[in-house]
């Protein structure tokens, strides 16, 4: 089953393993999600289901959705996210029905996928971490800037050429995290390593799709 969770980032930290090695991670608040609708190959044409997470109060809903929230059984979520699974899976699902961190396992591998840090209109240094110009030998006022911009032949600037401009706030995905604890009564996640966005941030967890290959498996084979 590809079935993931909904979470909100809490913090980082660091934990030591039982040879004293530091490790960086990443606590994430993954559930509980709510089910709030299925769909089948029959009536939307694919499979796939919908889960809520982060309780929110009716004035904040709008009516539609307290309508599609009131259909599920439950009460009305901040996010809502969808998910493929196989049309076999959709038996063991319904409107309802809690999901909860207990589905994975301490060593598991998963896909985190939230919205980066916004970091506002930056500088072509920051943004694509251009080098700069010389601090001295004559620069004057030009130290941060881009270069040139465009040629006499072809005239103008060329499309993507790389500029200043509005960076970060985009969706990204980190692959292959491993788990590396699991806290089902406090409904956590402890992850190894960063994970996108800002503390609060809500982000996906679904199994990961490509498993890392190298160092990280020989030590756990």
């Amino acid at each position: 089953m590809a079935l993931g969770l909904i979470g909100k980032k809490l913090g980082t930290n660091r934990i030591f393993n039982p040879d004293g090695d530091v490790i960086p991670v990443t606590v994430i608040e993954a559930g509980p999600c709510l089910v709030t609708q299925v769909k089948d190959e029959k009536k939307d044409r694919y499979s796939a289901v919908q889960l809520g997470f982060d309780e929110a109060k009716v004035k904040n809903v709008s009516k539609a959705l307290q309508g599609h929230f009131r259909k599920a059984s439950g009460s009305p979520r901040r996010v809502l996210r969808e998910f493929r699974v196989n049309s076999e899976d959709l038996s063991s699902l319904s409107p309802g029905q809690q999901v909860t961190v207990s589905m994975f396992r301490p060593g598991d591998r998963v896909d985190v996928t939230g919205f980066s840090k916004g970091r506002g209109f930056s500088g072509p240094i920051k943004r694509h971490g251009f080098h700069g110009f010389p601090g001295s030998h004559g620069t004057h006022e030009y130290f941060r800037h881009g270069g040139s911009v465009g040629s006499r032949f072809p005239q103008g600037t060329l499309r993507g050429h790389r500029m200043a401009g509005q960076y970060g706030d985009e969706k990204t995905t980190v692959q292959n995290l491993q788990i590396v604890d699991v806290k089902e009564a406090q409904n956590l996640l402890v992850v190894k390593g960063a994970v996108p966005g800002a503390r609060n941030g809500y982000l996906v967890i679904r199994p990961a799709k490509r498993q890392s290959r190298g160092k990280s498996q020989s030590k756990t084979a």
